[in-house]
């Protein structure tokens, strides 16, 4: 027996305590993988010599490998925690210096780039002016404060059912939009110009023979004394002529009508472009024996917004949300998987570099390849089992204790050779 195998065991067993240690050191560190030391045996051989009488000279520790398994998730009141629940790692990078991690505790830094507790960058694909991923060279994700740009109606689409019943009123062919005697029925909505300012857009019904309609609009209800619709043409007329057949189904017009707003006569402040031009589309109207009712309004249009908040889905999309109803997609996370993540160097603060035995990243967004999903809202736990972890520190220190018998063994045979 010599001092070597008890130095070597005594010397593997600490690492092993070492990485117990750390194991349990980081059991509440979000993202946090496991490490497990590997060991191999050492044999001093000479060249030509017979292996069967050999005695090792102890041991060495070979690896100490990460475990890449999942870990648990937790849900949580910040949306920009992210958890993966799958393969892959977060692609951050820091002042160009790109690195791996899954810890998905995010946050805003004063430019609104999402960033790590190490003001690394989040990086993902970014959006164009109208949401479009651009899915190209992977770039610092950041959620945008621009208000929304107004978006100006382009089409208005009107479902309803006038009242076959109804008479013609006997002002005929008069009309008044101030005047409800002159005609049958009205409905509003609203279009929106270039500036994001809303309009009142009203749509007047008078009955003029059976199964024959005129239809007359106004804007913000701008009308003369007499209640002629000012600076609104219905193509190019004051009225717009609706027939339906004996069925009470639309015979005209059945394709959109071309509506023009001068909105210098509705209001020559607004500074918004005019004419506003958009399609007002009727095709689903009917004539039925039943009270006027409108079934459907619908335009394209929406003013201004801002900010209200986000979300992020499970396959990377930023959704912002806006004040004025609307949402846009600001960005997509992307995630990176290797072909042996055990290659991987771990460089501290939850943070991994590849190295030539990782094999070269596979770049792409969740749920794609072997990409697992997002999950906001939630952490990923550490992959630390403290039970098993305990369990394996006390067989650690049994096994130092006996390396350290071993010595204080051969300490005691030399001691006896001495006294000789």
């Amino acid at each position: 027996m010599g001092f070597q195998h008890g130095l070597s065991g005594l010397s593997a067993a600490a690492t092993n305590l070492d990485v117990i240690g750390n194991n349990i050191a980081n059991g509440n560190t979000a993202g946090f993988k496991q490490s497990q030391a590997q060991f191999t045996d050492v044999f001093a051989n000479a060249q030509g010599g017979s292996g069967s009488t050999q005695v090792g000279i102890g041991s060495k520790v070979a690896t100490i490998q990460q475990q890449f398994s999942q870990g648990n998730i937790s849900p949580t009141s910040n949306p920009l925690d992210i958890a993966i629940n799958g393969q892959g790692f977060f692609r951050m990078s820091d002042s160009g210096a790109i690195s791996y991690s899954r810890n998905g505790q995010f946050h805003v830094d004063a430019n609104g780039y999402l960033v790590d507790a190490k003001d690394a960058n989040l990086t993902g694909y970014e959006a164009d002016l109208n949401g479009d991923i651009v899915a190209s060279e992977p770039a610092n994700l950041k959620l945008s404060t621009t208000d929304l740009a107004p978006q100006v109606t382009s089409k208005y689409e009107m479902g309803f059912n006038l009242d076959s019943r109804k008479t013609v009123p006997a002002v005929l062919p008069t009309f008044s939009a101030l005047d409800p005697k002159t005609y049958n029925s009205t409905t509003s909505g609203t279009v929106i110009d270039s500036l994001g300012n809303s309009h009142i857009f009203s749509v007047f019904f008078q009955k003029t023979a059976a199964n024959t309609w005129s239809a007359f609009a106004t804007i913000d209800g701008k009308a003369t004394a007499a209640g002629v619709p000012v600076g609104v043409t219905l193509d190019a007329g004051a009225s717009k002529i609706l027939t339906f057949d004996g069925n009470g189904k639309l015979t005209a017009p059945l394709v959109p009508i071309n509506m023009s707003v001068d909105l210098a006569l509705i209001n020559p402040t607004l500074g918004a472009t005019s004419p506003l031009n958009f399609t007002l589309d009727l095709t689903t109207a009917t004539q039925f024996g039943s009270d006027f009712g409108v079934n459907s309004l619908a335009q394209d249009g929406y003013t201004s917004g801002r900010m209200a908040g986000f979300s992020i889905a499970g396959d990377g999309l930023i959704q912002g949300s806006y004040s004025n109803g609307q949402t846009r997609t600001l960005g997509q996370i992307i995630l990176a998987n290797f072909i042996n993540p055990q290659g991987l160097n771990p460089v501290g603060e939850g943070h991994w570099v590849e190295t030539s035995s990782s094999g070269q990243p596979l770049v792409g967004p969740p749920t794609t390849g072997t990409l697992g999903a997002l999950q906001s809202s939630a952490i990923e736990d550490a992959n630390v089992d403290l039970t098993s972890e305990l369990v394996k520190m006390i067989t650690a220190q049994r096994m130092y204790q006996a390396n350290a018998k071993s010595i204080e063994t051969q300490d005691s045979i030399m001691q006896t050779l001495v006294n000789l």
